[in-house]
């Protein structure tokens, strides 16, 4: 009997289960092959004793339309920076690569497939170069790979933030309120773009464009007539003024490498204020509501095509590699293409160009309409 090993790692996204009842699904009808779960990413297969899930057809039953993951996720550690204590009771991450894979060997594991963003296929190359047999599927709700025209998590994200706008836009509009709506995006600013456009907001602020808070405050006006009017803002996390800087902290928490972002809808507002806005101004933080919950059918669809075309690398020995949607077809690339360039928001992007000309304010907009 041959073994695969699935992980899911880094933040969890609505499709993570579809992706996993797929490969069990897929693999249900090879006779001469058995699917583990390790769970909390490479933490089950690290962890003192083992902590693995045998993945059968009625473990994954039903589970394509729930979200978050049966077999967990973390994005803290992992084999390249394992946290342990030292002797004076300090902190430190220590390499358990090459202990794990003999450990896999050990345990009769033929092959991983890996299901993650950036980070986790950044691990997965560095295992491949050290003889792992690995294959990656893109998972991001930022869908910031540029490997892989789209990732599964986005759209169901796009929908909640739209809906989201949808519902701030009744109450803005019977207060006479600007509202801000802070959505997730780190680098990319995908989730807050597509929301404003699909929610008709009149102001989008994203990681890729640095904003003058001044042009910002004179489209908010521009709404207003007489006290009287409304204006809506998405703001992706990741964003700044220019000369400013990303609002975020550094996390205490033990392995978590990431600075924990969030606020910057707060300090615009009070930019807002300090530059003389009169309007009132409400803040809205979607954060991790944007991962979880139901996805759409969209998103089922993409993970179980994925699901199914990892495990059928694993049986033609396509490893180093990760799947890839290149429309219309389920492909892949090698691992080291995927981490190359990230997927982010250009001025000529068709979406971009969709949006300015709906007269949607970047708050930057002579900069951008001079590149």
């Amino acid at each position: 009997m041959k073994r695969v090993m699935v992980l899911t790692g880094g933040g969890d996204c609505p499709g993570l289960n579809a992706v996993i009842r797929a490969i069990v699904k897929r693999a249900s009808q090879e006779t001469d092959w058995e699917v583990l779960g390790s769970i909390k990413a490479f933490d089950g297969i690290l962890n003192e004793p083992t902590e693995l899930m045998i993945l059968d057809s009625e473990k994954v039953a039903g589970i394509h339309y729930q979200g978050g993951t049966i077999i967990q996720t973390t994005n803290k550690g992992g084999p390249y920076a394992w946290p342990v204590k030292n002797k004076k009771g300090e902190w430190e991450y220590v390499d358990r690569s090459d202990e794990m894979i003999r450990k896999m060997s050990y345990l009769g594991i033929d092959a991983v497939i890996s299901i993650g963003g950036d980070g986790s296929q950044r691990i997965s190359q560095r295992l491949f170069k050290q003889g792992l047999n690995i294959i990656g599927v893109p998972k991001t709700i930022d869908n910031d790979l540029s490997a892989t025209d789209s990732t599964f998590g986005f759209q169901t994200a796009i929908e909640i933030a739209t809906e989201a706008v949808d519902k701030l836009v009744t109450t803005a509009a019977s207060h006479n309120r600007v509202f801000i709506l802070e959505v997730m995006g780190r680098d990319a600013g995908w989730i807050a773009l597509n929301a404003a456009v699909a929610g008709g907001a009149e102001i989008c602020l994203i990681p890729e464009i640095p904003y003058d808070t001044n042009e910002v405050l004179s489209k908010v006006n521009a709404r207003f007539h007489k006290g009287r009017g409304f204006a809506i803002i998405v703001i992706a996390e990741g964003a700044k003024p220019k000369d400013g800087e990303i609002i975020g902290e550094k996390s205490t928490e033990v392995g978590y490498e990431h600075v924990r972002l969030g606020g910057i809808g707060f300090k615009l507002e009070d930019d807002l204020k300090t530059l003389g806005c009169e309007h009132d101004i409400r803040v809205t933080v979607l954060g991790h509501l944007q991962r979880g919950g139901v996805p759409i059918a969209y998103d089922r669809v993409l993970a179980s095509q994925f699901g199914v075309k990892a495990f059928e690398m694993v049986l033609n020995e396509e490893f180093g590699r990760m799947v890839s949607y290149n429309h219309p077809y389920i492909t892949s690339v090698t691992l080291e293409d995927a981490i190359q360039k990230p997927n982010l928001v250009t001025l000529d992007t068709a979406l971009m160009k969709t949006a300015r000309g709906l007269g949607i304010s970047f708050g930057n907009d002579q900069i951008a309409l001079e590149e």
